[in-house]
């Protein structure tokens, strides 16, 4: 294995006394939590772009990432020279998968031949690598968005011969996934959108972009390709709308073009934030049509309106995911990726390492008193009293819809005005606090 973190150990559980940087105090990948390994429920994957491909550069300022193993070209023996050494950071943080886009880890040629061949041969050393240890592809993804060509969009550009590349693209990049054995594919509509309606036919737009996903549909099943395919919503950023704009605009998408049974969605908390919602919302909307896939762990920032993908250190976020991933009894080929970046003066290498353990231990934590939550029972039971009225009669006969409004009129005159129960808000709220600053979780 190479060295290109010289000084820097594996990183093991130290527990929360520990002072040292370079270790956990809450990631315990072996301590089991309601009967299965922390790993397990957690499944966290690193990503390839914020990890060897962002420079930390911004619109004001140029990239101050260090990275001295990066010569600055699009060679193929540099980007042998990334894979390598980001097999040796996912060895020493101890992070089981990971993702990436097919231009992260292979650079584009002069033509889609040259092209192709750069991501096959990229493929077999990630293939050669995957086999040397114990890491795994979570999910592959194509990029739509980065190339000029893509202007006006991938398969909703106006142009023929773009949407052309875009699935010529897709193949190739569903293809390297397979070959490594993801557990999932991401389609994310960076540019699947548009920033006027004055030069856009939206209906046509939406209809190209469902063809897609068919021929990729198709094409998976021809190949073999038993992993899960997402779509990862976003409501903007690059473009002025996009048409993922969240999980509900998602699913009704995929439900208008009978897709869903072909797609689950990959939530991005910073996505959620940036549509207006909560991320427990977002995944509250997924998980109710059971199409919870994945989820790119991150966290945005309350002042900037933008993507500002911060690593995720804040408990209550962590525990609010971790509590509806163990509802719906754990993720079945997703996991948490961190789709996070080092802030711009975070440029060390090292500074790799902290950012990763931060959202681990959070993570961590959050699956601890998530776990704690749950076993105090006071939160579902309150929930289960709060709905007890639909378990009589007129509820059950109501919600199996044989129950007529000349029925619900003559009820309503019978029990005369409701008594209506506190939600007591409040009191959830505290009940999370209790579990959230107990130094026993």
């Amino acid at each position: 294995m190479s060295d290109w973190f010289p000084g820097i150990p594996a990183i093991t559980y130290e527990g929360p006394d520990s002072q040292d940087p370079l270790s956990f105090k809450w990631y315990d990948a072996d301590a089991e939590v309601e009967g299965r390994p922390m790993r397990a429920h957690l499944r966290f994957a690193a990503c390839y772009w914020h990890t060897m491909r962002n420079v930390l550069s911004d619109p004001f300022g140029a990239g101050t990432a260090h990275m001295p193993w990066d010569d600055g070209t699009d060679s193929i023996e540099n980007a042998v020279r990334r894979a390598q050494v980001f097999f040796e950071f996912l060895e020493k943080i101890g992070i089981d998968y990971y993702c990436f886009h097919d231009r992260d880890v292979a650079p584009e040629g002069e033509t889609v031949e040259t092209t192709n061949e750069h991501l096959a041969k990229m493929t077999e050393v990630l293939g050669t690598l995957q086999g040397a240890s114990n890491k795994r592809l979570l999910w592959g993804t194509a990029c739509l968005f980065a190339h000029p060509r893509y202007v006006h969009g991938a398969a909703t550009s106006p142009s023929v011969d773009v949407f052309a590349h875009a699935g010529a693209q897709i193949r190739r990049a569903i293809d390297a996934t397979h070959a490594l054995g993801g557990e999932g594919y991401v389609f994310w509509g960076g540019r699947e959108g548009y920033d006027t309606l004055l030069n856009t036919d939206m209906s046509r737009e939406l209809d190209h972009l469902a063809t897609l996903l068919r021929m990729a549909v198709d094409y998976k099943h021809r190949i073999g390709f038993e992993g899960a395919f997402y779509i990862e919503p976003k409501p903007k950023e690059p473009a002025t709308h996009q048409y993922d704009f969240d999980a509900a605009t998602c699913l009704n998408f995929l439900r208008e073009h009978d897709l869903l049974d072909e797609f689950s969605l990959n939530i991005e908390t910073n996505h959620a934030t940036l549509a207006g919602h909560s991320v427990a919302h977002e995944l509250e909307v997924a998980a109710a049509a059971g199409a919870l896939g994945s989820i790119d762990a991150n966290m945005g920032h309350a002042q900037l309106g933008w993507d500002t993908d911060h690593f995720p250190t804040d408990l209550y976020l962590t525990t609010s995911i971790m509590r509806r991933v163990l509802q719906m009894g754990g993720f079945a080929t997703g996991g948490l990726n961190f789709d996070a970046k080092r802030r711009r003066g975070s440029f060390e290498p090292v500074d790799l390492f902290h950012a990763h353990i931060a959202g681990m231990d959070a993570f961590a934590r959050g699956l601890r008193i998530a776990a704690a939550i749950r076993a105090d029972g006071r939160l579902d039971d309150m929930l289960h009293a709060r709905y007890a009225s639909w378990e009589s009669e007129l509820g059950e006969r109501i919600e199996q819809g044989s129950v007529t409004l000349e029925e619900l009129e003559a009820h309503a005159a019978a029990a005369g005005e409701p008594d209506l129960a506190s939600g007591q808000e409040e009191l959830l709220r505290s009940i999370i606090n209790q579990y959230v600053t107990s130094p026993q979780t």
